[in-house]
């Protein structure tokens, strides 16, 4: 951790424990009970402290047997056959087991074969697997149990496309049209007509009246039926990384392999076939520069060509007929080789010239060369028939396997193939320790390629001089190189065929190396395959499993250059002696190809004429079980005469040599250079070596060296390190007793065999790993008989208890150390435990199955120690450990041998406690390293002493000695310590131990007296808890410790060791703090709360007592979730997984399946319901409406107004009002009660922690007792009500179902969900939505470590799992998903259902009910509201049904809030396309009314909310579906007319306007329906219907909502403020009719400052408004806050929108009222704003940042529009729109709607001629057209804001000539101005806008002239002030304005209207106008020009003097034409003619 996050924990500490220490003195001296959550109520022990459990055995002891009824009775003790042993046969892959027989084996040999065929001895705890270590719930387990879910129906699943969120709407802004303005009641009603609809079916006993009882009876009856046993199924499986207690059996011993590969050789074919060639194949790895595997000979001749040899064939053996192998490679590399050597029989002649016909001949000229064939095929003969025992070397190639395995292309590495599977257990276990070495580059994998044939065509014929390996490896580097070497020869060609593939996991027919038959091995005369030998290229560690004593024999070289005589053709004869007589020579020579199966002898192949020959033979050889001194090799050397010559042998001998096999003992390996003799060496010479020169020998070269060979013995009796060889020796020495003996040069004698022993066993540390590893079980299984039967050395009992212990933990250490990649999770070595578990048995006890009387061994045990044990224990014992034991009180050999070795016999476990308490530092180092193997191997001692002593009878505390305990009570105490002081050096070493201490603990639960084992884990608590307060890191203390409860947790019987069943005893004393629990009156009983029951639900004194491990646990949990708890979301996770994965395991374990039980283990988690409950504030907010969670808390909190909350901490709701929750104005929780709660907030947890835990309560809530939760809930305060319920609330909204479509969106579990606009819409109109809410909101997202997802603690903890795992996932795994998730939701609702009926049941009586049953009610209606399934809501309407009907004035008379609820939610499920949903609903919604109407004869209260609500639902419901709603109006106009108990009253009457009023709003909404595609279209149909309530306030009110939500949608920010501030208006005028307040607003009119069009909502007049009736103007909105809100709701769209003026007028109308209110809070926030948006307003003064809407002038034509015909709108679009995308829309959606071919776009603007157009076609005309202000009107309009707010007339111009064109020359072009004026002002709360007046001008050719050059003259202006000055635009400007070029330039303006005075007098005044234009336009050219010169720099000047000459030019063209005069001009002005540019002067156009 880093060192700041350190520094930052170690502060906080040192506050926290002062801050404990004020808190503790405070208490004491007050007395009051403590105010935090760490000192429980009812004991006052705090929660930082471990309570002394019950003694476990002692309560058992007191219960009489038959104290629980049947199914608990399991639950009360462990089951007696809890242990027992199993003998497992040892698995054998052969089919006999190879083992040798009948021979005298010495004591070493005898000792590894009895291990290889003895049993497994595995101890079986039978209950084990139901544990969460062993059967974990995983992923795949929950899907296995998720199988058969009914599927749940979901209203937004049935809707075959859910509604289409804010995402999707962007294209349907699309489409155009109005609605005829007609009146709403034009009979639309007539077009559905009511009564002929069908209803749906109606529920049977509605109307009948029942006892509230019996309907609540029957209600929860069918709510209990078909509900999933196990919630927790339903729930994403815990999460893997935490599960710390996981473990698995180890696999047991098997023998090692690496990757397999499977050669068959097919076939080999030379271009001549003459004679036979034999085959070798062998595997080198050119890297190592090492052959990996042995040789494998194959023989593909035909059977002719075998009959060549027949003379020296004997019946060849099946197993030397193999053509196929299977090689093994446990390190592959791309440097592998499979080299193929080939052989033939030796004749005359060195290897070139034998290979010469093979290379010449082709086989194409057999004919040719027939004679030549010939030829050779006699010599080849002849040949055989002499020398056919002989080989010579031919030729060789190579195969680069890696080529191979690429190009055969990798297999999908992930497929599912059986085999792929299965060999999973191959790669991780058999490959596990080499997978160190096989990283980086030469990561080349063997298993899964494709299989492939590969024809190999070139061999290389072997060279003389070349055989050796090291010349084969520079070959074979050589052949990786492009430009070989080896290219270049010639080669013999030849085609070998040979298959490579993965080999079969298991072959058939397969041998074993030592030929025996492996199974599956079905019929003995199959063709066998052989499994090669590997030699790994590396180090492969590996324990031996089975019998192998192999020796391989490698002759190198030999030199016989100074040899004389005739010694040219070497070959070398092997042979195994046992004697020196040549017919001592054994058949253990393995045979070749087609020979015998084992010879006698064996010769290397022979080189021609050569006197110093390399060989490359390997001679393989099986060891004899018991090699002797006189066993050796010997070595014959023969001259072998190739030609036949009379008088010559054809082998003479000429030289001779061997090697003894056995030196002191061991067997002798490794290189020799070896003397070779000339004579036969003389008698007795096996037992000296060739090195010794015997008298009268007579040698080769003077007694040099001269043959060099090499032994390797894979051997699994010799282990081939002096050290193992020494240390086996000396033991078997002393248990045969053979003194003296002979080791080395030293001779044993017993007095000094102790000595050596103890040296041996120090030593031991020194052994090679690679033989240690493999005689790892030997070595163990010595060192634990050493410690037990120490041995006896001439009477004397030696005690080697200490050196073996010191020994076995360096074995262990160094066996770690050499497997340390094979390491599982939990750092241990699966070689060693699995020789726990399976290998290790306690020495001489044969463990016979415990019916027979126990071995005499074991019982006297006890006697081996003297009984009295001094306090100085430790001191004591240290000192006395020696040689002998001075603890024997017998003298030594006093007694006979056997006793005094049955007195000398101890118990391991004991044994192993003691040595361990007292190791020397040293040691305990290593011990600790690997703690636990020595804790597992105690453990299955115990259970063995246990098993096999039959004391499983025996009680529990009696079975252990009490200093056993003692030293394991110092063992327990010092590893914890460790685990304590460690966690900040090597956290990974203490989390090991912290592990391994847990898991021994839990071991010891089945085994010793638990009540023991429970005082231990007290005492480790107690450690960690002193070492907590001085930690510099308690979080990681924490996790430790976590952890350490959640192996405990894990245990098989962990219900049972919680005493699960025995009722909790009270306190025996009665303790003050009980009494001060009784002084707070509970809320609903007078009486004092029963403290048994509060002990239940509380983390108590009792609780924690009895149920000692839940209660450490929960106490975890409680103590992770404190606001100040440390590293809290690392322990949030931990805490809320553990009790999470326990929870999951109950759920699965058939000893919990039946509910009584269940409820006995829910027992063990009531407290999670208080600590749940109190954690509330900090839980993730699933329910996104803000300030949710505290609505029902602050609604009880008003009623205890002066109370504290039970444990005296401040209310949440306080703080959540001070935080800004949603207080009703007036609300009387005094928010004086305690400090501001911020810095208590703690930190919230994450979303996905908080989702798990409360699954974990409902768990709780749905299988504890009912009655049990029933009391528990009436002894609860009103505050603590209030949260539970709202956490029932929270529960509701964490499982909400989110449906199909929302899985395909997201892939991650518990993300935020994001509620879609509808609901969101539908919280507007509920109104809960507030500027301020939404920013708590946001703040409490923000926590204060930034997001707590992103915080990684350990590399190893990867906070979203799920996230990462599921990429993409299939369709079916998506259906699967989406109806767990259904059922979840379902499931979870109806808990929350059930516990809800439990608290109105507790309620009933108490006089706070009213407010408690409010805040039920909301929970019911959140979740009536929330996405629920079909057979939930069954059951939430019926017990809404029945709130309503016990508490009617829940409804009617308080607040109307949860009456309008309600009936929206009703109303919502009234239009399901569910039958069922609707059934109940409409019911629901038929007893609402009929309950009003029986409280006041009449339901206006009902009928006004209903009204509204079908408005809302209309409104922001896309998918809404009419047709089912009308059903359901139908089924309730039949309720009506069926209820025979309203018969009389007019209620029927009612019923039926009511329901004729909603379906007149419906049929409107059909309408909306056809228009859901075109925007425009569907905001006219809601701006009609908005119209039409004009008369009743609460529905136009809702309506505008209902379209500022929509224009939100399609992103119409200013059109949606527009509604807010008409909204707001309509209120405004309302509040002033009430009451008349200074601070408010006088209605409308102070509105028309933001919109002119405001006055609209003043069309109320009193006559229609009477405010004291009842519904009416009743919503909440229709009060000073409601107003406050939509005001707020304004400015923020208004913000949105870029209108920042207008945001100010919004709140120059706020800030009174909030003044008025001295509601500082939001007048900083208002002001804040204020700030901003002026700010805002100076960073975009020119306004083109932000830009406000382009408008279009749109007319319709056509009887297709309808209604639209010849109507003309101003459309308003988003910004910078260009005309032809509003066109290709308008026409595209057209289009669509009428077909192809219809729609017609007009491309002019010119006035449509209707008789031209087609009737059969729609057209629309489309123009641009600009915001046109009178001059009078831009006075006031001043900035850029100014003129695009409040527009009502629009310009567009036309041009045109007379002759019709639309451009002309200048003296025709005229221009037509069109000026459009709309019914109102933009923006408006619609985006287009009728045309209500249109008037045209037209401007004549000098006009328009006038106001071109105008134009130009105002652009000059423009470029030449502009500040900073832009000099490009400036000399654009100019070059347009005095460039010589321009078309229709000034000049020719001038030359055509100026060139002559017209003879019009009516013109002159327009001549002159012009003439003065033109000389404003040059003095402006003037200044331009001047301005430029000041800004050019050098580079332009001569542009710039260029612009000058032309302006010069320009001015004198234009010269003339301006001096001349106008006659007229003198004469006076008449008075009819003013400007003519001013509107008032238009003529108009006569067209």
């Amino acid at each position: 951790m880093a060192a700041a996050e350190r520094r930052a924990f170690a502060h906080k500490i040192n506050r926290t424990v002062a801050a404990e220490v004020r808190k503790q003195v405070s208490r004491e001296r007050s007395g009051s009970p403590s105010s935090s959550r760490r000192c429980s109520s009812s004991l006052g022990v705090p929660l930082t402290e471990v309570v002394e459990p019950l003694d476990f055995e002692d309560v058992l002891l007191s219960r009489p047997p038959d104290a629980e009824p049947g199914p608990l009775r399991d639950l009360v003790e462990f089951p007696a056959d809890d242990l027992e042993l199993l003998l497992q046969p040892r698995e054998c892959r052969t089919t006999e087991p190879g083992i040798p027989k009948d021979e005298k084996l010495d004591a070493q040999v005898r000792a590894a074969v009895e291990m290889y065929i003895e049993d497994w001895v595995i101890v079986h705890r039978r209950y084990q697997y139901l544990s969460a270590a062993y059967s974990p719930v995983t992923t795949e387990t929950q899907r296995e149990r998720q199988k058969g879910l009914p599927r749940q129906v979901f209203e937004q699943d049935a809707s075959g496309d859910e509604r289409s969120g804010p995402e999707d709407s962007n294209d349907s802004r699309r489409g155009s049209g109005s609605p005829e303005d007609t009146p709403r009641s034009s009979g639309a009603s007539s077009i559905f007509d009511l009564r002929n609809l069908a209803a749906d079916s109606l529920l049977p006993s509605l109307l009948e009246r029942a006892a509230p009882e019996d309907v609540d009876r029957r209600n929860e009856s069918l709510r209990r039926q078909h509900r999933p046993p196990a919630l927790l199924t339903l729930y994403p499986a815990p999460d893997e990384d935490e599960a710390v207690e996981r473990c698995s059996h180890p696999e047991p011993p098997r023998e090692h392999f690496g990757q397999r590969i499977l050669v068959k050789c097919l076939s080999l074919k030379f271009e001549i076939e003459i004679e036979p060639i034999f085959g070798i194949l062998a595997l080198y790895d050119v890297r190592e520069k090492k052959k990996i595997s042995e040789n494998f000979y194959f023989d593909l001749n035909s059977d002719s060509i075998k009959g060549l040899l027949r003379a020296h064939g004997t019946h060849p053996a099946i197993s030397t007929l193999a053509r196929s192998a299977i090689f093994s490679v446990t390190y592959p590399s791309p440097d592998i080789f499979l080299v193929i050597k080939l052989e033939k029989v030796l004749q005359q002649g060195d290897i070139s010239e034998c290979c010469e016909p093979y290379m010449v001949m082709k086989e194409v000229d057999t004919a040719k060369n027939k004679e030549k064939l010939e030829k050779l095929r006699l010599a080849a003969e002849q040949f055989c028939t002499r020398l056919g025992r002989y080989r010579m070397p031919f030729a060789w190639t190579a195969v680069h396997l890696a080529n191979i395995v690429s190009s055969a292309g990798q297999l999908d590495r992930d497929s599912d193939s059986e085999g792929e599977r299965r060999s999973a257990w191959t790669d991780r276990r058999r490959r596990g320790p080499q997978d160190r070495a096989s990283s980086g580059d030469d990561a080349c994998s063997f298993s899964g390629f494709r299989p492939a044939t590969l024809t190999v065509t070139n061999f290389f014929k072997q060279e003389a001089e070349r055989l050796s390996d090291e010349d084969l490896f520079k070959f074979l580097a050589d052949m990786r190189r492009p430009s070989s070497l080896l290219r270049r020869l010639r080669p013999v060609t030849a085609q070998l065929k040979i298959d490579i593939s993965p080999a079969p996991e298991n072959p058939h027919f397969c041998l074993s190396p030592e030929l025996l038959h492996i199974k599956p091995y079905p019929d003995p005369r199959g063709r066998p395959t052989k499994e090669i030998l590997e030699f790994p290229a590396r180090e492969v560690y590996a324990p031996h499993t089975s019998y192998r004593n192999l020796l391989y024999v490698y002759p190198h070289s030999l030199n016989f250059s100074s040899r004389q005589g005739s010694v040219r053709n070497l070959a070398v004869r092997v042979q195994y002696m046992t004697g020196e007589d040549p017919s001592q020579a054994l058949p253990v020579i393995f045979g070749k190809s087609s020979c015998s199966e084992f010879t006698r002898e064996a010769f290397t192949p022979v080189v021609y004429h050569n006197k110093s020959p390399e060989f490359y033979e390997e001679f393989k050889l099986h060891l004899p079980a018991c090699v002797t001194e006189n066993h050796h090799l010997l070595f014959t050397f023969y001259h072998v005469s190739c030609q036949p010559r009379p008088g010559t042998a054809l082998e003479t001998p000429v030289g001779f040599t061997w090697i003894p096999l056995l030196q002191h003992g061991r067997l002798r390996t490794g290189p020799f250079c070896l003397p070779v003799s000339v004579d036969q060496p003389p008698p007795s010479y096996s037992v000296l070596t060739p090195d010794v020169a015997l008298p009268g020998m007579r040698w080769v070269d003077g007694h040099k060296g001269v043959f060099s060979v090499e032994l390797t013995a894979v051997s699994s009796v010799h282990p081939q390190d002096p050290h193992l060889d020494k240390f086996f020796t000396l033991v078997h020495v002393l248990e045969e007793g053979a003194f003296p003996f002979r080791l080395k040069d030293a001779v044993l004698s017993e007095g000094n065999v102790e000595q050596e022993l103890r040296a041996s066993l120090a030593a031991l540390r020194l052994a090679s790993p690679e033989p240690l590893v493999a005689f790892s079980h030997h070595v163990l299984d010595k060192l634990v008989r050493l410690v037990v039967r120490p041995p006896i050395i001439s009477g004397q009992i030696v005690n080697l208890g200490r050196g073996a212990f010191e020994a076995m933990a360096h074995v262990v250490s160094l066996v770690h150390r050499s497997l340390e990649a094979a390491q599982d999770a939990r750092g241990h070595c699966p070689q060693l435990a699995a020789y726990i578990h399976y290998a290790f048995r306690l020495p001489g006890t044969e463990p016979s199955l415990p019916d027979g009387a126990p071995p005499v061994t074991v019982q006297a045990a006890t006697l081996a120690r003297g009984s009295g044990r001094p306090i100085s224990l430790y001191l004591a014992r240290s000192k006395s450990i020696s040689s002998s034991n001075p603890d024997l009180a017998v003298a030594p050999g006093s007694v006979d041998d056997e006793v005094s070795r049955i007195l000398a016999s101890k118990l391991l476990h004991e044994e192993l406690a003691l040595q361990w308490v007292v190791s020397s530092s040293a040691v305990r180092e290593a011990i600790l390293q690997h703690a636990w193997f020595f804790f597992q191997l105690m453990v299955k001692s115990m259970a063995l002493h246990l098993l096999l002593g039959q004391r499983l009878d025996t009680p529990r505390k009696l079975r252990f000695p009490g200093r056993f305990l003692d030293d394991i009570t110092a063992l327990v105490g010092s590893v914890g310590l460790e685990v304590i002081t460690r966690v900040h050096k090597d956290v990974e070493l203490a989390e090991r131990l912290n592990a391994s201490l847990a898991f021994f603990l839990s071991d010891l639960l089945s085994l010793v007296d638990r009540g023991f084992v429970f005082s231990l884990v007290r005492a480790h608590y107690k450690q960690v808890a002193t070492r907590l307060q001085s930690s510099p890191n308690p979080a990681a203390l924490l996790t430790l410790r976590m952890e350490f409860t959640r192996i405990l947790c894990s245990h098989e019987h962990y219900v049972t060791l919680n005493l699960p069943c025995c009722p909790l005893s009270p306190p025996a004393s009665p303790s003050p703090s009980v009494s001060s629990t009784t002084s707070q009156s509970s809320t609903f009983s007078s009486q004092a709360p029963d403290p048994k029951v509060t002990s239940m639900f509380e983390l108590s004194g009792p609780f924690r007592q009895q149920h000692f491990l839940a209660g450490l646990l929960l106490t975890e949990l409680a103590l992770a979730l404190e606001p100040e708890a440390e590293g809290a979301f690392l322990l949030h996770k931990k805490a809320i997984s553990a009790v999470h994965s326990l929870l999951c395991g109950h759920d699965t374990d058939p000893r919990y399946a039946e509910a009584t039980v269940k409820a006995c283990v829910a027992e063990l988690y009531l407290p999670l319901l208080s600590i749940a409950r109190d954690t509330l504030p900090r839980l993730h907010d699933f329910a996104e409406g803000p300030g949710q969670r505290s609505r029902l808390a602050s609604m009880l909190d008003s009623d205890t107004e002066g109370e504290g909350d039970i444990a005296g901490t401040i209310n949440p709701s306080v703080a959540m009002a001070i935080a800004g929750g949603p207080l009703a104005p007036g609300s009387r929780a005094s928010i004086s009660q305690g400090p501001p709660t911020a810095s208590r907030a703690g930190c919230a947890l994450s979303a996905e922690s908080s989702r798990t835990l409360l699954a974990c309560v409902l768990w709780v809530l749905k299988n504890a007792e009912p009655a049990l939760l029933q009391r528990w809930a009436t002894d609860l305060t009103l505050p603590q009500l209030g949260r539970l319920l709202d956490l029932l609330y929270l529960c509701l909204a964490a499982f909400e179902y989110k449906g199909k479509k929302a899985f395909e969106r997201i892939n991650s579990l518990t993300f935020k969900k994001s509620l879609d606009m509808k609901a969101r819409l539908e919280e507007a109109i509920l109104g809960t939505i507030g500027a301020r809410q939404e920013m708590v909101r946001r703040s409490r997202e923000r926590s204060p470590f930034g997001n707590p997802e992103n915080v990684r603690w350990r590399k190893s903890v990867t906070h979203w799992k799920q996230t990462s795992d599921r990429v993409d996932k299939t369709k079916d795994e998506m259906e699967h998903e989406a109806l767990v998730e259904g059922n979840l939701a379902t499931e979870a609702s109806l808990v929350v259902l059930d516990t809800l009926e439990i608290i109105v049941q507790t309620v009933m009586l108490s006089e706070a009910r009213e407010s408690v049953l409010g805040a039920v009610l909301k929970v019911v209606l959140y979740s009536l509201g929330s996405a629920q399934s079909a057979l939930f809501l069954q059951h939430g309407l019926a017990t809404q049904r029945a709130l309503v009907s016990k508490f009617p004035e829940l409804l009617f008379e308080e607040d109307t809030e949860l009456c309008a609820d309600l009936c929206l939610r009703l109303l919502r499920h009234c239009g399901s396309r569910i039958s069922t949903i609707r059934t109940h609903a409409s019911a629901s919604l038929y007893l609402l009314m009929r309950q009003n109407f029986e409280i006041g004869h009449n339901f206006a209260r009902v009928k006004m909310q209903v009204t509204m609500s079908l408005s809302s639902l209309v409104g922001t419901t896309q998918n809404f579906s009419e047709e089912y709603l009308r059903r359901s109006l139908k089924t309730i106009l039949t309720y009506a007319e069926e209820d025979v108990g309203l018969r009389d009253s007019t209620f029927a009457e009612q019923v039926q306007d009511l329901m004729f009023n909603l379906h007149m709003i419906l049929t409107d909404t059909v309408k909306m329906k056809e228009h859901q595609e075109d925007p425009e279209m569907l905001i006219d149909l809601m701006y009609r219907i908005a119209r039409g309530y004009q008369g009743s306030p609460d529905l136009r009110l809702t309506w505008l909502q209902n379209m500022a939500g929509k224009h939100a949608e399609l992103g119409n920010h200013a059109e949606a403020a527009q509604c807010m501030v008409h909204a707001a208006a309509l209120v405004a005028e309302y509040l002033a009719l009430l009451e008349d307040h200074r601070h408010l607003p006088v209605g409308c009119v102070s509105f028309q400052n933001i919109s002119s069009n405001v006055l609209e909502e003043s069309a109320i007049s009193d006559d229609i408004l009477s405010p004291d009736e009842e519904g009416f103007c009743s919503g909440k909105h229709f009060t000073e806050l409601g107003l406050v809100g939509l005001l707020e709701q304004a400015a923020g769209y208004f913000t949105m929108g870029g209108l920042y003026e207008a945001v100010n007028e919004v709140y120059k109308n706020l800030i009174p009222i909030l003044e008025a209110h001295r509601d500082y809070k939001k007048l900083a926030a208002v002001h804040g704003k204020l700030q901003e948006a002026f700010t805002k307003i100076m960073h975009q003064s020119s306004g083109w940042e932000r830009v406000f809407g382009t408008y279009f002038r749109v007319g319709f034509y056509g009887a297709r529009f309808g209604d639209l015909d010849e109507q003309e709108f101003v459309y308003k679009e988003p910004s910078i729109t260009k005309l032809a995308e509003i066109s290709h829309r308008l026409e595209e959606f057209y289009t669509e709607r009428f077909g192809d071919d219809v729609v017609e776009m007009i491309k002019d603007s010119n006035p449509v001629d209707k008789s031209k157009l087609d009737a059969q076609k729609a057209y629309i005309q489309i123009t641009y057209v600009e915001p046109y202000f009178d001059t009078y009107e831009l006075k006031d309009r001043v900035t850029y804001f100014d003129r695009n707010y409040g527009l009502r007339t629009f310009l567009f111009c036309t041009p045109f000539t007379p002759d019709g064109r639309a451009h002309g020359e200048l003296p025709e072009q005229h221009k037509r101005k069109t000026l459009l004026s709309t019914d109102h002002a933009f923006p408006y709360i619609k985006t287009r806008i009728r045309v209500c007046h249109r008037e045209e001008t037209v401007l004549t050719p000098v006009e328009v002239a006038i106001e071109d050059m105008q134009k130009k003259t105002r652009e000059l202006a423009f470029a030449t002030e502009q500040d900073p000055p832009d000099a490009k635009m400036l000399q654009m400007v100019l070059q347009g304005s005095v460039g010589p070029t321009v078309n229709q330039g000034p000049l020719e303006v001038a030359q055509v209207f100026l060139a002559e005075i017209p003879e019009d007098p009516k013109l002159f005044r327009h001549h002159n106008k012009l003439r003065l234009c033109f000389k404003d336009f040059c003095k402006k050219c003037e200044d331009a020009l001047r301005k430029n010169k000041a800004l050019i720099g050098p580079d332009q000047k001569e542009y710039h003097r260029e612009l000058e000459r032309n302006y010069c030019r320009l001015r004198e063209a234009l010269q003339p034409l301006l001096t001349q005069r106008l006659p007229q001009l003198l004469a006076p002005t008449p008075p009819g003619l003013r400007n003519s540019l001013n509107r008032a002067s238009f003529r108009k156009a006569d067209l």
